[in-house]
């Protein structure tokens, strides 16, 4: 059955992204360094049914839309082997043409389990994460991440995060680990090639929060600051 965080390869006509996706209880959440995915799911005689809305978060105009617009749906049906889903459909964006998704589990047992909410906790849901290398380090990610009752799962075409929070009063502050799940072949010199620990601290409110982090990538330790943007409350 369909759930847990996957890394995500798809295309339409010849053009090929990438991305991480989370399943659970018939709800889709994921996305890239450009893109955030939302959407449901259902199954229908072994098949998996789902419909997916993929909307642009990072106006960076190098980001393009596989799908030709900003705000586009997806239908697709597929079935799971081995614990690989693939899926087919189709999308009115691109009328005609054929949508293909292959989706393959990440190992996400060291998020530990959810934790009890207290009145003014950040809020669950999606968000775009925007991260910006300190000390004159010419780097930095953007992605989306999924916080959930003190858990922590998102990542982009390359790379996923999987890591946990504390928060109360308005600060937060949690560990998350970056991994490769695709090679990044150079094009993401601050962390391609690593396993990378994050430390962080910071403030949030109803719209999104702040952090600032030190990050140890092989011998190598960084200081990093962040912005998230909620997208989506789950």
């Amino acid at each position: 059955m369909l759930r847990g965080l996957y890394s995500c390869e798809y295309g339409i006509n010849d053009a090929v992204g990438r991305s991480v996706l989370y399943a659970d209880a018939g709800k889709l959440l994921g996305g890239n360094s450009g893109f955030a995915h939302t959407g449901t799911y259902h199954v229908v005689d072994g098949e998996i049914v789902a419909e997916i809305i993929t909307e642009r978060h990072n106006f960076d105009p190098n980001y393009k839309p596989l799908l030709g617009k900003d705000i586009a749906t997806l239908h697709a049906r597929g079935s799971e082997s081995g614990g690989v889903v693939r899926f087919k459909g189709s999308t009115e964006a691109m009328p005609g043409a054929r949508f293909w998704s292959v989706m393959t589990p990440i190992d996400d047992r060291i998020v530990p389990a959810p934790v009890a909410r207290h009145d003014g906790d950040i809020v669950n849901g999606l968000y775009s994460i925007h991260i910006r290398a300190l000390d004159s380090i010419d780097g930095g990610l953007s992605g989306i991440m999924l916080l959930h009752d003190g858990r922590i799962l998102g990542g982009d075409a390359f790379f996923y995060y999987l890591g946990s929070y504390a928060c109360a009063g308005g600060r937060w502050k949690g560990e998350i680990v970056n991994q490769e799940h695709t090679p990044s072949r150079g094009q993401v010199p601050v962390f391609g090639g690593h396993e990378v620990g994050i430390g962080f601290s910071g403030r949030y409110d109803a719209k999104g929060a702040e952090l600032e982090a030190t990050a140890l990538a092989g011998k190598r330790s960084l200081q990093l600051s962040a912005v998230l943007k909620l997208i989506q409350q789950a």
